[in-house]
């Protein structure tokens, strides 16, 4: 039984540890899963490929067009809002968004509540994006080149839109786990395939009203991974997951008491390596 398994492990263990390579972020997958040959989906990292594989430009501007609420190109697959990928002017990629409609039913929390509208959850033409991007959103308009891409991967760090403004108002998270120490972001649990959480400014007694949908995972004290946590459920996507509220306390620590009465909640894995089997913390 034991060389079976191993057997069925050597594909990941090959992609993820054996031929493992520089950069450092070699690749963008999103949605855990209990099962290691579902979920994971790996997602393209040039736009090119994602014109191949089906993604089409989710406005018809680009992000470097005027006054965009968004840095970059935007590309969505199927009409599935769960996963939006950005691309600079390069057409390498950028970064990701989740986004959902203003109108969405049914929202039995009137989810966002007023303090996250605009920050993070930016408003535009009726659908609410949450924003990351993986190079600074200052650069995203000229873009990298390809020695640059070949060099950094997927990104040279995190920045999480905060604001209207993607330029100022996003804020850069820290690359080393001993950086966040100082920083209002709150250690979780580790949990195997995902990392060390973190949680911003998480208490027992706090409202869900703040509630930052944003949780970061580090592993070997490297952050390498990020996800979504919306207070609602959003239905629509094939990529989106919905923890059991049985399943909070594995991740979180302390679990917020509001979590009880707000039902199920929506949430995304990112990660930006190829592999998730050796994310042990």
């Amino acid at each position: 039984m034991l060389k079976i398994v191993l057997l069925l492990l050597i594909p990941f263990i090959c992609d993820g540890f054996l031929f493992h390579n520089s950069p450092e972020w070699n690749g963008l997958k999103v949605s855990w899963s209990p099962n290691p040959f579902s979920g994971f989906h790996d997602l393209p990292r040039q736009r090119l490929e994602a014109v191949n594989d089906g993604w089409e430009l989710l406005v018809p501007n680009s992000g470097c067009d005027g006054h965009a609420n968004f840095k970059g190109e935007r590309y969505i697959k199927n009409h599935d809002y769960g996963v939006i990928l950005i691309y600079d002017a390069s057409g390498y990629i950028a970064g990701i968004q989740i986004g959902f409609p203003s109108s969405y039913s049914p929202n039995p929390n009137r989810y966002p509540p007023e303090t996250l509208v605009n920050s993070p959850l930016v408003l535009d033409n009726g659908v609410y994006y949450l924003t990351a991007y993986f190079v600074h959103p200052g650069t995203i308009c000229t873009g990298r080149s390809q020695d640059e891409f070949e060099e950094t991967g997927t990104g040279e760090g995190l920045w999480i839109q905060n604001g209207t403004n993607p330029v100022l108002d996003s804020i850069s998270i820290p690359k080393q786990e001993s950086d966040i120490v100082n920083t209002r972001w709150t250690r979780g649990k580790c949990f195997y395939t995902m990392g060390m959480h973190y949680w911003y400014n998480i208490r027992s007694n706090m409202t869900c009203d703040e509630f930052f949908p944003v949780f970061l995972m580090y592993n070997d004290g490297l952050l390498n991974s990020f996800g979504w946590a919306l207070g609602m459920n959003i239905e629509t996507s094939e990529f989106l997951e919905h923890p059991p509220p049985t399943s909070y306390g594995r991740f979180l620590k302390p679990v917020p008491r509001c979590l009880k009465s707000q039902g199920i909640l929506t949430t995304l894995h990112i990660y930006m390596t190829d592999s998730v089997f050796w994310n042990h913390c």
